[in-house]
């Protein structure tokens, strides 16, 4: 059996997604803890911590928290925004709003900035870590052939320059360090429930299928690969 080392982080452990990330990571029993972080954490799980995305305080208290489970082996940002209350993918420019630009990019660019500015210096000094944040497809710059959805391609486009970034610059005091941006696929969620027509059965996954894939993934991965950007099988993805 290997030997249990490190703690892992799911952060939007309360998603569907995130939730199926964090069961399928304790079950495997890879790591000494596995915590899971969101803004309403389940009060009956003692490794539950509250983190708000927008409250970079509430990222810094978090973070301090997590020094009692020393040292950081993987975290994994399973967060993001598409749609909601007032706010749907744009279809033209002439939807453009600036306050749904910034509430986007607040979720899917800034918070998960903000997470890695308090998490990267906790993560692992010596041996392998894994920091991945769930990134999309859409938001590959050269693989748009579509245009639309204005806000959301663009948060992402700028989530996976700042992985790159991130990349960089953790290499140079932990080699062994892998930061990379994941595409989960169509995942039967609520983020993809308005969006799923058209989707072949086979390409809709559901959570706990999503998450094996991605864990797979994350477990293939080497220093090598920092700084990447990779869909459910492996497969690279273009900027």
């Amino acid at each position: 059996m290997t030997e249990r080392t490190g703690t892992a982080v799911v952060i939007g452990a309360t998603g569907g997604l995130g939730a199926a990330l964090l069961a399928r990571l304790r079950a495997e029993g890879r790591y000494e803890a596995v915590l899971g972080l969101s803004r309403r954490p389940p009060p009956d799980d003692p490794l539950a911590l509250a983190l708000d995305l927008e409250d970079e305080a509430s990222i810094e208290a978090a973070a301090a928290m997590l020094d009692a489970h020393a040292p950081l082996r993987l975290v994994i940002i399973a967060t993001g925004l598409l749609h909601g209350q007032g706010l749907a993918p744009e279809k033209s420019y002439r939807a453009l709003d600036a306050d749904t630009l910034a509430r986007v990019f607040r979720i899917n660019t800034i918070g998960p900035a903000l997470i890695a500015k308090h998490l990267l210096p906790r993560m692992a000094r010596e041996g392998a870590s894994v920091f991945a944040a769930l990134s999309a497809r859409v938001g590959s710059i050269s693989d748009n052939r579509l245009g639309g959805w204005h806000a959301y391609r663009a948060s992402k486009a700028a989530l996976n320059m700042l992985i790159r970034t991130l990349a960089i610059e953790q290499a140079r005091s932990r080699p062994q360090s892998i930061c990379v941006a994941l595409h989960p696929g169509t995942v039967d969620t609520a983020l993809s429930d308005p969006f799923q027509k058209g989707v072949p059965a086979e390409r809709l996954f559901t959570p706990d299928q999503s998450a094996e894939r991605l864990l797979a993934v994350i477990a293939g991965l080497t220093p090598a690969d920092s700084g990447g950007f990779f869909a459910w099988d492996g497969a690279p993805i273009p900027f």
